[in-house]
């Protein structure tokens, strides 16, 4: 076990880092000067190059992406300073040089172009809002997505069957944005009387008297808007799996048996029929969270969707950059941990 996680560990370090050659390289070809976007069109010479320097945008390119991975590391040179030190929140390991340390410390996002906050703390303040929003898509998804596919298989061939095809058929086909404009004037505003649900909010909204407050009510239509496409995808591959598994001798055995159909085909059928269904599971969380980028716009939630396209708007390109980082960082996580539920689920599937 410990083997098999260091490999894979080693894998999603490897693919971590080429994420961040592509996306740094990326955003450094881009014809736009982030000092002139941050002073205005109207800057002097000696506050661009102010900028430029602060930032570290007045080197080579080669020596701001050595700059980068050395902030990026969690393990990195420094310079034995007190500025640096509160700026890196780094622990000194040992010394190199009379200046220079090899330190511990979280990954250094940098500084934002716009705000000068740390992007750090200004994906902390939304992330937790895009977590609530995609977990609650994804266990809307998976509820109902293995019931309609558990249902359609049992039923196969009958209208109940026709329907839940029909229905994922659509969910796939119809993408988030163009679904969430339509569900936002319909349930949001032609039928907002009836559901009180608004067209646009976030989760945390500002109360004159309570201050800030939890509004539950803006996160259904998001959550419906983004959970329809997996959901659609968990009914398919649920039917079409249990079908499969329905077919095996061993399911025939157990029919022969006596066993009920309720013991068969939950307690039998359906945990062998979940392995792809957990790698859709597992593979549509993390893409939620980049699904998220575009619902989030549409019904103004602030989470880490809505913030990246601003930051984006604005050339903040820490931010964004920051921004990716985190779902690839995500996406590699979870790879990882469904590899280890394929054992638990399945006793078939070996580590080696």
């Amino acid at each position: 076990m410990i083997s098999y996680l260091l490999r894979k560990l080693i894998y999603g370090a490897v693919v971590m880092l080429g994420i961040v050659v592509v996306v740094f390289f990326l955003f450094n070809i881009l014809p736009v000067d982030p000092a002139r976007m941050t002073q205005g069109q109207r800057a002097d010479v000696q506050s661009l190059q102010a900028v430029r320097k602060e930032f570290g945008l007045d080197k080579p390119v080669p020596v701001q992406f050595i700059y980068y991975i050395n902030d990026l590391s969690v393990i990195g040179i420094h310079l034995n300073s007190t500025a640096e030190q509160q700026r890196y929140h780094y622990l000194k390991l040992f010394a190199i040089s009379n200046q220079k340390v090899i330190a511990l410390k979280w990954p250094y996002l940098r500084r934002s172009y716009q705000t000068h906050k740390e992007v750090a703390v200004l994906l902390l303040e939304v992330i937790p809002n895009t977590l609530v929003l995609a977990t609650s898509a994804m266990l809307f998804a998976i509820i109902i997505g293995i019931f309609l596919g558990v249902v359609s298989a049992v039923n196969q061939n009958t209208w109940i069957d026709k329907l839940a095809i029909g229905f994922s058929t659509l969910g796939v086909s119809a993408p988030s944005f163009f679904v969430g404009i339509v569900v936002a004037w319909i349930f949001g505003f032609e039928l907002n009387k009836y559901t009180g649900l608004n067209m646009s909010g976030s989760l945390y909204t500002y109360d004159p008297f309570k201050g800030e407050v939890i509004t539950w009510r803006n996160l259904i239509l998001p959550m419906l808007t983004l959970g329809l496409r997996p959901l659609a995808i968990i009914v398919q591959l649920t039917r079409n799996a249990m079908l499969d598994v329905l077919g095996q001798d061993y399911i025939r055995t157990a029919k022969a048996k006596g066993l009920g159909n309720h013991t068969i085909i939950y307690r039998h059928a359906l945990k062998n029929a979940l392995n792809p269904v957990i790698t859709a599971i597992a593979n549509w969380f993390a893409s939620l969270l980049a699904g998220s980028f575009f619902v989030e716009y549409v019904f103004g939630y602030n989470g880490l969707g809505k913030t990246t396209v601003d930051a984006l708007e604005m050339s903040d390109f820490p931010v964004v950059m920051g921004s990716i980082l985190f779902i690839a960082f995500i996406f590699v996580v979870i790879n990882i941990l469904v590899d280890l539920i394929y054992v638990w689920v399945d006793p078939r599937v070996k580590l080696s």
